[in-house]
């Protein structure tokens, strides 16, 4: 069993700088994926970034060049550095771990955190 324990999230004005952290506790697989996604009222959640346990990483088109992900596989952490935030980026930010194993798949996710930008 895995759980992940979500800090960093706050208000903060339009240009404004916010970093997100993520510690997984527990037995994780060491070949995963780590990820950050949102969801803003009235919105499906969606993919913010991902990063596998050989630092590949794919991010929204929204986001690209403003946000940055990055993990540390000795502590099962990952961080999300927003920059240039705007009000459309304001949503609940979820922390995720998957993996897949002998034809079974894993997936565990964070508490949520409020991030709310103010134009």
């Amino acid at each position: 069993q895995v759980q992940l324990v979500e800090s960093g999230g706050g208000l903060v004005q339009a240009g404004g700088s916010l970093k997100l952290s993520c510690a997984a506790i527990g037995s994780v697989f060491s070949a995963n994926t780590m990820g950050w996604y949102r969801q803003a009222p009235g919105k499906e959640r969606e993919l913010v970034a991902t990063i596998t346990s050989g630092y590949t990483t794919k991010y929204a088109d929204s986001v690209k060049g403003r946000f940055t992900i990055a993990r540390d596989n000795a502590k099962n952490t990952v961080s999300l550095q927003m920059n240039s935030l705007k009000p459309e980026d304001t949503a609940v930010y979820y922390c995720n771990v998957r993996w897949a194993r002998e034809y079974r798949q894993y997936d565990y996710w964070g508490q949520g955190t409020q991030v709310t930008v103010s134009s």
